[in-house]
């Protein structure tokens, strides 16, 4: 129960309205985190208004649950889908704790760890959703991206996308996260890092660096070195 977590320890998740698995490594399991999280489902925000059609008419009930999970105590806030970015600004300017709606915070940072010859590449939910404006709200409009989506695999897309079943088979998903990244990276020799953008594909994340040898980012990382600055401990 929320009143038995220390808020001044936690972290804020919003929550997109879908009811597949969230196997360990995913923001939605708790077991991912070492500290505590409180998730707030923002009810009618399908992967579908979100990723593929960006619908404005969801700003406010997301800054609704922001600010319900601010007046509970939470110290940082953070979300579980990458194309929440698009709201970025407007949702940090409804809170006076950190709010970080996406692992694509990180794309900018990333860009200035490699060489300027190198780029960054992005695994995403689908491609096709990933615009100017997205990349425009963390200030990542001229970082060199290659970009993957995931929308055309099945298990992807009947799950996660389009929410026709909420077993998910995590192997079969699985294969098609390594097949979609070993693809990217062969095609781009440049490649210096990864930023994955979906959530939901956070739990190979360990798969995926071991399949292309590169630095993995994602909302797992982010989120827990946001945690870290809200915690610090003395040093011995």
């Amino acid at each position: 129960m929320r009143n038995e977590v220390d808020m001044t320890d936690a972290i804020g998740v919003l929550c997109l309205d879908t009811a597949f698995t969230k196997n360990p490594g995913h923001i939605r399991n708790p077991a991912t985190f070492d500290f505590p999280v409180v998730y707030e489902v923002v009810r009618g925000a399908t992967p579908r208004r979100v990723v593929t059609e960006a619908d404005p008419a969801l700003l406010r009930p997301f800054v609704d649950a922001a600010r319900k999970l601010e007046s509970e105590g939470v110290a940082a806030i953070t979300a579980a889908c990458g194309f929440l970015v698009i709201f970025q600004a407007q949702l940090a300017d409804a809170v006076r704790v950190p709010l970080f709606s996406s692992s694509l915070i990180q794309l900018p940072m990333v860009h200035r760890m490699l060489a300027a010859d190198r780029t960054v590449g992005l695994l995403v939910a689908r491609k096709e959703s990933l615009t100017h404006r997205h990349l425009a709200a963390i200030g990542g409009e001229s970082v060199p991206v290659r970009v993957a989506g995931m929308s055309e695999h099945p298990e992807f897309r009947e799950v996660v996308l389009e929410g026709r079943r909420t077993e998910l088979d995590a192997e079969r998903l699985g294969r098609e996260v390594l097949d979609e990244v070993t693809e990217l990276a062969a095609h781009n020799p440049d490649m210096g890092a990864l930023v994955i953008e979906c959530t939901d594909l956070v739990p190979y994340a360990h798969a995926i660096r071991s399949r292309i040898g590169l630095p993995v980012f994602d909302i797992v990382t982010l989120t827990e070195m946001v945690h870290n600055t809200l915690c610090r401990k003395p040093f011995r």
